[in-house]
């Protein structure tokens, strides 16, 4: 098997599905899937997209090998000419998607796939994976670096990864987001997410002693200094063995750069007596890290104690989101084509947030055009355009009489083209220009929406050409099933 080709990363029920499309005559039906989600994680304010370069990846590279079509025909399932299409198979349908790095919230449509119900079905998989981890990890790692205020923290958690692809990917997600590196090297080969790390406590208990190993230290990587000092005691020994070598090696050396890192313990308390003995000996300018099962919590909390810390390491509670583990991306049909003409779909449950909106459909962004804030989001239907010269009203989709009438605003579509009739029309930007992009997008959401508690609500609405459909589509299913 080739761990590289990931064609048959599939829910198995989309194969058997597709035979079925098949084998029914419905092969070249054009549909339309939205993916989106329903809850922000952590009860936060939003979403950091993230994940789509992965996808690009995948739907270019998509094929059936050989090896595949005899491991299909084995299960005795399918028919030879569905074996046979899929032989030949290709991704020849269009995908629009919200940019990577880009602010979202709940029920917007952030990747629409225009194709035939087999292409469309057999992609579903595979892009949701790739939206709800990642996106999930750039969602959490943004949350840690805004309780960071302004000090960088660093990503550590290749090794509680659950799974490579989790640590390089993970990796690359919380650079986006605002992460100042990664101790995952190979996510610095593969996207250019600085590589950071010096010591473990391996490495100080080797030596005959913690200042030997220390010093040893110093010498080798004297531009690069952080020196872990919890292995043994921190303020009776690690600290100042710390300010031994430092002077010893590097201050003659006429360096005064280094740090040094606190893994353990009561890191308020210890940060706060290290950085007395610190500025004691002379040292000032040495920088403190904490490392060691942080989150956005505990670092708010931290800094809310005065604890004098510089830097931060988080590893599982990032790599993991830890506190809510699970991004529920869903891939849901939303019309089919018949003749050329767009007919609506609607999947409809006893449970609201599980009811659909249908039809093909594209996401407006709304800005104050003084403040360049943003004012809310309108799903439409895809032929409706928004004029920036009028007024616009916003209405709760399920609290009608909450509304907001606004103007004096700049407007955007957020879904852009990826691929048109299989061919890609994206560049890709660098991890760069997303880490850019997604740093400017938080700076269009107001304080409010941004706070970890009670965070204010985003305005997410239908326009009322889209809330009429839906809402007639409900009703005649009610009357049908009255009958």
């Amino acid at each position: 098997m080739d761990l590289n080709n990931y064609t048959l990363l599939m829910d198995y029920y989309e194969l058997t599905m597709a035979n079925g499309y098949f084998e029914s005559g419905y092969k070249d039906t054009i549909v339309y899937f939205d993916m989106f989600y329903r809850k922000n994680p952590d009860n936060g304010g939003f979403v950091i997209f993230a994940g789509l370069e992965s996808i690009i990846n995948y739907v270019k590279n998509l094929k059936f090998t050989d090896s595949d079509i005899e491991y299909l025909r084995k299960r005795n399932s399918f028919s030879d000419g569905f074996l046979e299409y899929l032989r030949n198979f290709k991704f020849h349908g269009d995908i629009y998607s919200v940019k990577e790095g880009t602010v979202v919230f709940p029920y917007e449509p952030l990747i629409t796939v225009k194709a035939n119900i087999i292409e469309a079905q057999i992609v579903e998989t595979y892009l949701l994976l790739c939206v709800n981890h990642q996106s999930l990890i750039a969602t959490k790692t943004s949350r840690i670096v805004r309780a960071a205020n302004g000090r960088p923290v660093m990503e550590f958690g290749s090794r509680r990864a659950q799974g490579a692809q989790a640590a390089i990917l993970g990796a690359r997600s919380a650079y986006i987001a605002g992460a100042a590196g990664t101790a995952c090297t190979i996510s610095d080969i593969e996207y250019g997410v600085k590589a950071l790390g010096t010591m473990a406590h391996s490495w100080v208990q080797l030596f005959p002693s913690e200042y030997d190993a220390f010093v040893s230290y110093c010498k080798m990587y004297p531009d690069n200094v952080v020196l872990l000092v919890d292995t043994f005691d921190v303020l009776k020994q690690g600290v100042p063995n710390a300010i031994k070598a430092i002077k010893e090696v590097l201050i003659p050396m006429g360096i005064n750069k280094a740090g040094i890192r606190i893994d353990s313990g009561d890191i308020a308390y210890l940060s706060k007596e290290a950085k007395k003995l610190l500025v004691k000996a002379g040292l000032p300018w040495v920088t403190i890290c904490a490392s060691n099962g942080l989150d956005e919590r505990l670092i708010t909390e931290l800094i809310n104690q005065g604890a004098q810390i510089d830097s931060f390491g988080v590893g599982e509670r990032l790599i993991t989101s830890s506190s809510d583990p699970v991004f529920g991306g869903v891939y849901k049909l939303a019309a089919i084509e018949e003749k050329g003409v767009i007919i609506p779909k609607i999947k409809i449950s006893e449970n609201e947030a599980k009811i659909t909106n249908p039809h093909f459909k594209k996401v407006y962004r709304f800005y104050d055009v003084e403040s360049h804030k943003a004012l809310g989001d309108v799903i439409t239907i895809h032929d409706e355009v928004i004029d920036s010269s009028k007024e616009y009203t916003l209405f709760d989709p399920q609290c009608t009489w909450k509304q907001k009438v606004i103007s004096n605003f700049e407007v955007k579509e957020l879904q852009t083209p990826i691929f048109i009739n299989g061919n890609s029309v994206y560049d890709v930007p660098t991890v760069e220009e997303i880490r850019l992009h997604c740093n400017n997008e938080l700076d269009t959401l107001w304080d409010e929406i941004k706070r970890f508690d009670n965070p204010q609500k985003y305005y997410v609405d239908l326009s009322q050409k889209l809330w009429d459909l839906k809402n007639s589509m409900i009703e005649k299913s009610r009357n049908s099933n009255r009958k």
